[in-house]
């Protein structure tokens, strides 16, 4: 029930034009990670241009040193390369996994498609050992459709 009325929140988020779009996808950072227990982290990597690098974009939780990500390294990068959802039950048991913190037990990442080309994606850590379901990789499958529509 919780995921049906942020999609609510994320509707009206992403539809206020008053709002740059940064400070929308810092806003929808901001809901998801104080209304879902086990979101800790929640942030959006970008492409850089024509780079083969992600840009960490708005986020919310502990600052991280990973502001440049290279295509392939790590969960988020082996995402740009994939074009499809990672889900990380054990951080721990990944041997391409780049660590922000110690407390982070599981990742979450969803690739953001803009008319068709991956161009960046949501990133959400858990301190919570495999808390994420098929019902978390839909929701931001949503949340990931939305914020397509408001990027340039």
């Amino acid at each position: 029930m919780i995921f049906e009325n942020l999609k609510l929140q994320v509707e009206t988020i992403v539809s206020n034009t008053e709002k740059t779009v940064e400070e929308r996808l810092l806003n929808i950072c901001e809901l998801l990670e104080t209304h879902i227990d086990y979101y800790n982290w929640v942030g959006f990597y970008f492409r850089n241009g024509d780079k083969e690098e992600l840009h960490l974009g708005p986020y919310v939780g502990t600052p991280t040193d990973h502001t440049v990500i290279p295509f392939g390294k790590g969960i988020c990068g082996q995402v740009a390369v994939s074009n499809e959802n990672f889900v990380v039950p054990d951080v721990a048991a990944q041997d391409n996994y780049i660590a922000c913190s110690i407390t982070v037990k599981a990742e979450i990442v969803i690739p953001i498609f803009v008319n068709g080309e991956n161009i960046g994606q949501i990133d959400i850590d858990s301190n919570t050992p495999d808390p994420f379901t098929e019902t978390d990789e839909r929701f931001l499958e949503f949340v990931c459709a939305k914020v397509a529509t408001i990027l340039p």
